[in-house]
């Protein structure tokens, strides 16, 4: 059956039911799941934790947090402890004991460029069984990042054909982007800086309106499509913002210009220049999100036929700045190099599309040894999972991840010791005391210090 969009001029009203708090199972247990769950049950809902991987089923279940994320261990010890958190990997029952569904499974760059549905429609699949087996109207809340048109043309008509329900009146559908930054995410949570919520019922509305009224208000309600193309143009702008301030630190070095306090200025116009966030010269972007998403806009536009030559030039951008990177480090004629901060940002232990990685794979190319520290990864980090889903998109991942347990180190004095030249990643006080301490010769990735210092020891990308 063809799914209707949301006209509300002929939408008849039908009240969400009297729920005090909706129970909520939560399939994908990474970032956004095992946050999503930890502070769902803060609000009082009862949540099922879902996921296909066992270790995480059992850590989560325990209380214990399958990722560094600042207080995400007490909020979900807490959670287990009030009987408010469990767990599963049968995900059909989890859809039966519950009202909502948020769904945060990956969708990793297919070989194409484009979007991977593959777990994806797998959650459609045993979701449907569990919506066949149970009576009472349950919504299904997407959360990932996917293509307009996804939620609507992928998920719901596995469902529907699955389940021999209809869409909007046996059950709803929504799309609902997390915005939750990576180190900050329980922060975020509470704290959003938007809440959207695209759906094609009022009643699904309703009932995720209900969900986010104590940390939200004010929701923006929407269409489906709508609210999936809003995740991507924000991380894409958030990507630009990027490109944008590195590339004015280029321009400006080589003029001996401070770009930052060229920036400053610049952002002191928050009327016309928007937020200050991301822009600074610093390093290229990375992560688990705008890397992908660039490279999936660039991919829908080249579908359709569509120019976006700024766009389609972020990643050439991007690129390059980890090239200059690589030229300043291969400049000074360093054997051994320390790299300060492996993870894509401080805060967290994803390294998922570091940018740094690629500057690391192309020294050990060209035979220089390297030694790594990370304030949240240490030689005992598990990886694996998160080499599928860069295949397609970070060679200098999996290039690397056989060798990074021995480039980790836990003694970050050795680290830098041991090194001629210290790239430095990740902006903490810890570091800059320990490179004040050490004398050592420094590319600085972050701008490590907020005045420059003048003996010529530090040598910025952008400053």
């Amino acid at each position: 059956m063809e799914l209707q969009r949301l006209d509300t001029r002929n939408a008849e009203y039908v009240p969400a039911p009297a729920l005090e708090k909706a129970r909520i199972s939560v399939v994908g247990l990474g970032y956004v799941g095992a946050v999503s769950t930890a502070c769902l049950s803060r609000l009082g809902h009862e949540v099922i934790g879902v996921d296909v991987d066992r270790e995480k089923v059992d850590q989560v279940g325990r209380g214990v947090s399958p990722i560094h994320e600042k207080d995400l261990s007490d909020y979900l010890s807490s959670g287990v402890a009030q009987g408010r958190i469990t767990t599963t990997d049968d995900l059909a029952a989890a859809v039966r004991e519950t009202d909502v569904t948020f769904i945060s499974v990956g969708t990793p760059t297919a070989a194409d460029g484009g979007c991977d549905f593959k777990y994806i429609e797998q959650a459609a699949r045993s979701m449907a069984v569990g919506l066949r087996q149970k009576s009472g109207f349950h919504v299904f809340a997407m959360r990932c990042s996917i293509p307009p048109g996804t939620t609507l043309d992928v998920m719901a008509p596995i469902l529907e054909r699955m389940s021999g329900r209809e869409a909007g009146r046996d059950f709803g559908i929504c799309f609902n982007p997390e915005f939750l930054r990576e180190g900050v995410a329980i922060e975020d949570f509470h704290c959003p800086p938007k809440t959207v919520i695209g759906t094609t019922d009022l009643r699904t509305a309703e009932i995720m309106k209900r969900i986010y009224a104590p940390v939200d208000q004010a929701p923006i309600i929407t269409t489906v499509e709508a609210a999936e193309m809003v995740k991507y143009v924000d991380n894409v702008w958030h990507a630009t913002k990027v490109c944008f301030a590195n590339e004015i630190g280029r321009l400006c070095k080589p003029m001996g210009i401070d770009s930052h306090a060229v920036m400053d200025i610049f952002t002191k116009d928050t009327k016309l220049n928007l937020s200050p966030y991301y822009l600074k010269p610093g390093f290229a972007y990375g992560g688990s999100c705008l890397p992908k998403e660039v490279r999936a806009v660039t991919h829908m536009a080249e579908q359709a036929g569509i120019n976006l030559p700024m766009i389609g030039n972020l990643d050439r951008s991007n690129k390059e700045h980890i090239e200059e990177a690589v030229r300043m480090v291969r400049a000074t004629g360093a054997k051994r190099v320390g790299v300060l901060g492996v993870a894509f940002k401080p805060g967290t232990d994803d390294l998922r599309e570091s940018p740094v990685l690629e500057v690391m794979a192309q020294l050990q190319a060209d035979g220089v040894t390297l030694l790594g520290h990370d304030c949240a990864i240490t030689q005992h980090t598990a990886i694996h999972a998160q080499l599928a889903y860069v295949q397609h998109g970070n060679p200098g991942l999996t290039a690397l991840a056989a060798d990074l347990p021995g480039i980790l180190s836990d003694d970050l004095d050795a680290v830098i010791e041991g090194s001629d030249v210290v790239i430095v990643c990740h902006a903490n006080d810890r570091y800059r005391a320990a490179l004040q301490k050490a004398g050592k010769q420094v590319i600085d990735l972050v701008r490590l210090y907020s005045d420059l210092p003048r003996d010529g020891r530090v040598n910025g990308i952008g400053w």
